[in-house]
C-alpha cells in the first residue's frame, strides 16, 4: 500500500474531527503537544542528571563517611574500601539501576509511571515519591494561587484606573513605580524582606506554622497568614508590575480604537465604556499571559521556599537536585511542568470562549 495513502487514512478522521469540532481538535492537538513535550523533557532531565558528577550512591558513601568520622572524632576520615568493597559498590548502583545507561533508564521509569502508576521512591529517604509530592505541592498551590488572585485583582483594579489618568503626573508615578517593581531584582527583594522580618519582629522569617493543622485549625489557619505575608507580599511585588503595566497599555489601546469614539459619540457613559467594551478587550492579553505569570510564579517559589524555608514543592526539588535523587528530581519536574502546560491549555480555551471572534480551525 502506498505509504500516501496510509497518512491519508489515519489523519481523515482527525481531520473530519478538526472540520466538524475545531476546537475540540485543538484541545486534543495541545494535550498531544504536552505529552511530546513532556517525554522531551523528561529525557533532557534524565541526561543532565547524568552528566552531573557522582551519582546517589557517592552520596550515600559520602554521607556514612561523613558520620563515621564524626564517631571517630579524630581518628581520621575512613575511606570508601572500608565501608564498601567495589563489588559491594557495583552491587549497590544496579540495585538502584544505576548501572544502566541514562536512556535505558528513563524508558523503565516511563514504563512504570504509565503502566504501573508508580513513581517509585526516593533513593535518599526510601518513602514514595507520590508521598512526598502530595505533602508538599499543596502549600505551593496555596501559595501561588493566592498570589496569582491578588495580582490579577489589583494589576486590573489599578491598570483600568491609571489608564483614566494618562498623562498626569499621577499616571507618571504609578507608571515609573510599576516599571521598578518589574524591574527589581526578586531575590534581592527576598532577602530585604527577610531582614525587615528580623529587624522589627513583625513577622516569623519561616513561613510555615510549627504545629500541624490537625491540632488546631482556627489557630493554624491564623498562623499560616501570619508566617506567608512576607513570600506572598515579595511574589505579588514581583508579578504587579509588568502585569498593570501590560493592562493599562492595553485599556489606552482600545480607549483609542474607532469603535470606542463611536460609542462615546452616542452619548454611552464613560463607566460602560471602559467596563463594558474597554475592559472586556483587555481580558484577552491577560488571559494569554496568565499562563507565564502562572509559570513565573512557581519558578520564583524555588528561590521563595528556600530562602523563607517554606515546605513546598520548590524546595523539594532542590533538595532531590542537591542530594542527586533522580526519581525526584524527575518526578518534581515533571509534575510542575505538566501544571504548567496544563494552564496554557485552559488559557487557550478561556480566551476561545471570551472572545467569539476567534475560531480555532476556521480563518
Amino acid at each position: 500500500m502506498n505509504p500516501h495513502t496510509v497518512l491519508y487514512t489515519l489523519a481523515a478522521p482527525f481531520y473530519r474531527l478538526k472540520k466538524t469540532y475545531p476546537l475540540v481538535s485543538f484541545i486534543i492537538s495541545r494535550l498531544i503537544t504536552m505529552a511530546v513535550i513532556l517525554f522531551i523533557l523528561g529525557f533532557a532531565v534524565f541526561g543532565l542528571m547524568e552528566l552531573a558528577p557522582g551519582d546517589i550512591v557517592d552520596q550515600l558513601i559520602t554521607q556514612q563517611l561523613f558520620s563515621g568520622s564524626v564517631q571517630t572524632a579524630g581518628a581520621g576520615m575512613q575511606s570508601r574500601e572500608n565501608l564498601l568493597s567495589d563489588e559491594q559498590f557495583a552491587a549497590r548502583r544496579a540495585e538502584l539501576g544505576l548501572d544502566k545507561p541514562f536512556y535505558v533508564q528513563y524508558f523503565l521509569w516511563l514504563k512504570r509511571v504509565i503502566v504501573d502508576h508508580d513513581l517509585g521512591v526516593s533513593l535518599i529517604s526510601r518513602a514514595p515519591v507520590s508521598f512526598l509530592i502530595s505533602s508538599r505541592i499543596i502549600n505551593s498551590l496555596i501559595l501561588n494561587l493566592i498570589s496569582l488572585v491578588l495580582i490579577t485583582a489589583v494589576s486590573f483594579a489599578l491598570g483600568v484606573w491609571f489608564s483614566s489618568k494618562a498623562g498626569t503626573a499621577l499616571d507618571v508615578a504609578g507608571t515609573f513605580f510599576s516599571l521598578v517593581l518589574h524591574a527589581f531584582p526578586g531575590i534581592l527583594m527576598l532577602i530585604l524582606l527577610q531582614l525587615f522580618g528580623v529587624v522589627t519582629g513583625l513577622f516569623p522569617v519561616t513561613a510555615y506554622p510549627f504545629f500541624p493543622f490537625s491540632e488546631n485549625p482556627l489557630a493554624f489557619a491564623g498562623s499560616y497568614l501570619h508566617h506567608i505575608f512576607l513570600p506572598l507580599l515579595a511574589s505579588f511585588l514581583g508579578g504587579i508590575g509588568g502585569t498593570m503595566r501590560m493592562i493599562r497599555s492595553t485599556m489606552l489601546d482600545q480607549l483609542g480604537q474607532p469603535y470606542i469614539t463611536a460609542i462615546r459619540s452616542r452619548g454611552v457613559p464613560e463607566w460602560r465604556v471602559y467596563f463594558a467594551h474597554a475592559f472586556r478587550n483587555t481580558l484577552n492579553p491577560y488571559i494569554t499571559g496568565s499562563a507565564n505569570l502562572l509559570a513565573s510564579l512557581f519558578s520564583g517559589s524555588l528561590i521563595l521556599e528556600i530562602i523563607f524555608a517554606y515546605p513546598g514543592i520548590g524546595r523539594l526539588m532542590y533538595e532531590a537536585v542537591t542530594q542527586e535523587d533522580v526519581n525526584l528530581v524527575l518526578a518534581n519536574i515533571m509534575f510542575i511542568s505538566f501544571l504548567v502546560l496544563l494552564g496554557m491549555v485552559v488559557s487557550d480555551i478561556a480566551l476561545a470562549l471570551v472572545d467569539p471572534r476567534i475560531r480555532y480551525g476556521k480563518e
